[in-house]
């Protein structure tokens, strides 16, 4: 039976696979496994109920499913704060702002629109660990809790989420960004309300695409998966750079002056710069996935960085961060974890310090991305294949070391199976674009051939 939790909560199409009944018993299931902490037990001490902050992205579905979600938290006796539409780093940070026990976001971040997603935060604001989600899948099958009459939760709107959330992004600034003019693109999702106006606060000329949900329209040709709107809007009112949210603005993405694409990785190398130079990038430390880009870790070495790797998921940047007590981490996506002012990505915090790094030193962000030389990256994804058997295969593992052999130091080869489906990953990293592409396809025609199912 395949897990029920993906890589980031439970997602999939709206009232097929994720559908009110589950979304209530998930809820339900959670109230179970979630509000056993001391602070739940200190708040039934004291005859007072747990709390839970509820939220979501725009996206029509998420009207019913967040309803749904209140029905089950309130029914089993926990209380409600409706923080309405906000990014689900919004909805971390409030929960441990306001001292709640958990939070539910409702989103599937840069999914279509027909898809939706269920994710959990634990007191604290941090996403829960394998296990945990595992308690609450099994906790579906299990009684439910009913309490009756005055304790059943109540559902509350949290009035002043956004103004909470504002106040903090603007408290993590050194840096004023009068003078910058930047675009900002919201992907017509839940950044929509929030980042143009603390870009604004914070002394930046303005301009706004993307900002205009309908239920139906988020990242439909606009945001981190779709930067050319970004990129053209850019150059054509002058701006010194655009800043590229996702549905739920978990993400951030830039474009430079030229219209020029800043990754996940570059905004890495920027931001631990910045950081190293006040002697806050805690043991010299930066932590990425296996996917960044070869070009980081050589900039990085020269500045004396260390790049610490993990496995693919902001999950796993997460925990390598905490458990080395590290202040920065983060995925070629733009998923970019600041430790000090954040439990999760935030597309919002991460390009405002970006920017406040322009502003700080005067420099382009051209100028400041090129730190590193982003090598041609190439994947080619190998489907239908027995995945599982990958690593157990000689004449892949052969193929592999000759292509390691041929690139040298001037590239390298990453083959990982899919967590999902019947698929390997084949990434090829070197110095021009067509070396990437021949070892690449060489080695997806080697799997194909030694895997076919």
């Amino acid at each position: 039976m395949s897990r029920l939790f993906g890589t980031d909560g439970v997602r999939g199409l709206a009232n097929r696979d994720l559908t009110a009944d589950l979304a209530l018993g998930l809820a339900q299931a959670s109230a179970v496994v979630l509000t056993r902490g001391r602070a739940a037990e200190a708040r039934r001490a004291a005859g007072r109920r747990p709390v839970a902050v509820v939220a979501r992205d725009p996206r029509i579905s998420g009207e019913f499913l967040t309803a749904a979600v209140s029905a089950g938290l309130a029914s089993s006796g926990v209380d409600v704060l409706d923080a309405g539409v906000i990014p689900t780093p919004a909805t971390a940070f409030l929960v441990a702002d306001s001292g709640a026990d958990f939070g539910v976001m409702v989103s599937a971040s840069h999914n279509p629109a027909p898809d939706n997603g269920i994710k959990f935060f634990a007191s604290g604001g941090t996403k829960l660990p394998d296990v945990v989600e595992d308690r609450i899948e099994a906790a579906l099958a299990a009684p439910h809790l009913t309490p009756t009459g005055g304790d059943v939760g109540r559902i509350r709107r949290f009035a002043d989420a956004e103004d909470r959330y504002v106040v903090h992004l603007l408290g993590t600034l050194r840096t004023r960004l009068d003078g910058l003019h930047v675009v900002i693109d919201c992907a017509h999702g839940a950044a929509a309300g929030i980042s143009p106006q603390v870009f604004t606060d914070a002394g930046a000329r303005v301009t706004v695409i993307g900002a205009d949900p309908d239920g139906l329209n988020i990242n439909d040709g606009v945001g981190s998966t779709h930067l050319e709107s970004l990129a053209a809007t850019v150059v054509r009112v002058g701006a010194d750079l655009g800043i590229a949210h996702d549905g739920d603005a978990d993400r951030c993405l830039a474009v430079d002056a030229t219209g020029a694409v800043v990754d996940g990785d570059q905004i890495m190398a920027i931001l631990a710069l910045a950081l190293a130079d006040r002697g806050a990038l805690a043991e010299r430390t930066l932590v990425a996935t296996v996917m960044s880009n070869l070009g980081l870790r050589r900039a990085m070495a020269e500045h004396g960085i260390r790049v610490l790797e993990t496995r693919v998921g902001d999950r796993y940047v997460l925990e390598a961060l905490t458990e080395g007590a590290l202040s920065l981490g983060g995925e070629q996506s733009g998923h970019v974890i600041m430790t000090e002012h954040a439990t999760t990505g935030d597309g919002i915090l991460t390009g405002l310090q970006l920017a406040a790094r322009m502003a700080e030193t005067g420099r382009s962000l051209a100028d400041l991305a090129s730190v590193m030389t982003v090598y041609p990256q190439v994947l080619v994804n190998v489907r239908d294949v027995d995945h599982l058997a990958l690593h157990d295969d000689t004449r892949i593992a052969d193929a592999v070391r000759e292509a390691e052999a041929e690139l040298g130091d001037s590239g390298r080869v990453l083959l990982r199976p899919s967590g999902t489906e019947p698929m390997v990953r084949v990434m090829v990293e070197a110095a021009d674009q067509s070396t990437a592409e021949r070892i690449a396809e060489r080695l997806g025609d080697v799997v194909r051939e030694r895997l076919a199912r």
